[in-house]
């Protein structure tokens, strides 16, 4: 619970500041477009969350998804138009029977904006959530412009995490961005907070050497901080020994390994400036914008398909994250000192 009336009320306002940046100059969600808010009331995150988009859009369709009857909230998704908005606030994540919420509302010319687990999140995290919120255009757009093209451009990479190397010696795919810029893609919105562009190498067997690993998803989906780094050893693109594991991280290793192999696949570069190693919230598909290198275990990968993996045939994609002393892109800092350097 959160402490005081006081607390609530000044995230609310942080909140407030932030959504407001991100509906203009994300969203481009203009005065006169409709839209409607779907809301639960099981944490107190989600409470604040609803009351500062009720500060900002004060005109929207309020509903509360845990008071109204799915049909009255599949009703005021069919009155929407092409590029009006919807907002998710989910202490869990909504289910209407069979109607996937935001691929269904994308399929429409929909805005959507999802926070998705936010009772995951402790209240001494609320703050580190809210910041996380905060949309700076010019350095999401010029930063992750810039690294996209340094990554399409290389033909190697290094991840430095202090005493232990990963090597990437070939190109990598096209990189994706998660930066609030939807002028060139067909769906508008996603899952907020935001901030990462990601990769994979194009030849997964090409990646070698070590990585010492701070943070892991384990397997309820929350961010486990082990006592001491973990360090995974990697030979053709797969994990074959680990130094200094934990139990947790034991039995996310053997659920994976139950089904297919270690691989190392997605290359996270998160660009999230309120979450760091020290700023952290509990939901791992939050923290996953940490400001760093994240990778991922597993076969699975939602947006690039290998010839041998394909994502029918796959099943785990479990986020680790990087102590980040360096990252270079053929041979040149392009993260140093906590931040990016391009």
């Amino acid at each position: 619970m959160l402490n005081s009336p006081e607390t609530f009320a000044a995230l609310t306002s942080a909140a407030q500041e932030h959504i407001r940046a991100m509906l203009l100059h994300s969203l481009r969600h203009e005065a006169g477009q409709r839209a409607v808010v779907v809301a639960d009331d099981e944490s107190d995150l989600a409470r604040l969350v609803a009351a500062a988009y009720r500060a900002c859009l004060p005109d929207a369709l309020h509903l509360r998804f845990d008071a109204a009857a799915p049909e009255r909230i599949l009703q005021a998704f069919a009155e929407l138009q092409h590029g009006d908005l919807v907002v998710l606030i989910q202490s869990s994540s909504f289910r209407l029977g069979a109607f996937r919420i935001r691929v269904e509302l994308f399929k429409r010319g929909l805005k959507v904006i999802e926070h998705p687990h936010l009772a995951r999140m402790q209240p001494s995290e609320y703050g580190t959530y809210i910041d996380a919120l905060a949309y700076d255009p010019a350095y999401y757009r010029g930063i992750g412009a810039e690294l996209r093209r340094r990554i399409d451009s290389a033909s190697s990479a290094e991840v430095d995490s202090g005493g232990a190397l990963l090597r990437y010696d070939c190109a990598f795919e096209p990189a994706k961005l998660n930066v609030g810029d939807y002028s060139t893609l067909s769906n508008v919105g996603g899952q907020f907070p935001i901030g990462e562009v990601f990769t994979e190498a194009v030849d997964l067997e090409r990646v070698h050497g070590k990585v010492r690993i701070f943070v892991f998803g384990d397997t309820e989906f929350r961010v486990n901080v082990p006592a001491a780094p973990i360090t995974l050893c990697i030979e053709h693109g797969k994990v074959v020994k680990i130094i200094d594991s934990t139990p947790d991280f034991d039995q996310v290793v053997l659920q994976i390994e139950a089904t297919e192999p270690l691989w190392i696949r997605e290359l996270g570069f998160g660009m999230n400036r309120a979450l760091t190693a020290e700023r952290r919230v509990s939901d791992i598909g939050t923290y996953e914008r940490m400001c760093g290198i994240h990778l991922s275990l597993g076969a699975k990968h939602g947006v690039f398909d290998k010839p041998a993996l394909r994502r029918r045939h796959t099943k785990y994609h479990v986020d680790v994250f990087a102590i980040t002393h360096a990252v270079r892109l053929d041979g040149y800092d392009v993260y140093r000192d906590g931040k990016w350097t391009v």
